[in-house]
């Protein structure tokens, strides 16, 4: 009910959230896994499975073209981070990773681009999103969000 309740409240708030959580100085509030110099990782709040990220560059657009290469590379060499991270925590077998560019890719925020990484394992859908149109995520964001920031002072 929590997990509903702040869902709720966070979608009614104005702003681009990849511009607003940064700016933010609660990062455990805002999800905030990883900052680096032009780009962040932050947990999604409406995951697709446990441990699904979303890295983005600081810049507010919604194209590639507008990104310098220093930019792209930043985010690449951030989600690569992010999934190093993933594997070290919760140990997936797999991993999609992708950028949906437009509303007709299937982006959710269309102005402002961003990479997901969902962590995958074998068997890992179910009924649930054919029949009931939700998906069971079987661990809360919180004590992810712990584990998650513990694993970063890990990190290469």
């Amino acid at each position: 009910m929590q997990y509903i309740q702040t869902a709720i409240k966070n979608k009614s708030n104005e702003g681009c959230i990849f511009c607003v959580k940064p700016q933010a100085s609660d990062d455990q509030k805002n999800l905030i896994i990883l900052r680096d110099k032009t780009c962040f990782a932050l947990m999604n709040l409406f995951p697709y499975n446990p441990g699904h990220l979303m890295i983005a560059p600081y810049k507010h657009t919604g194209e590639l073209d507008d990104l310098t290469e220093a930019e792209l590379a930043d985010l690449m060499l951030l989600t690569r981070r992010c999934k190093r991270l993933l594997t070290a925590v919760i140990q997936p077998q797999a991993f999609n990773i992708g950028i949906n560019l437009g509303l007709t890719a299937g982006a959710g925020i269309t102005d402002h681009l961003h990479v997901h990484i969902v962590p995958r394992w074998n068997g890992d859908t179910n009924f649930m999103p054919v029949i009931g149109e939700t998906k069971v995520i079987p661990e809360a964001l919180d004590p992810l969000y712990q584990r998650l920031r513990a694993g970063v002072a890990n990190l290469a």
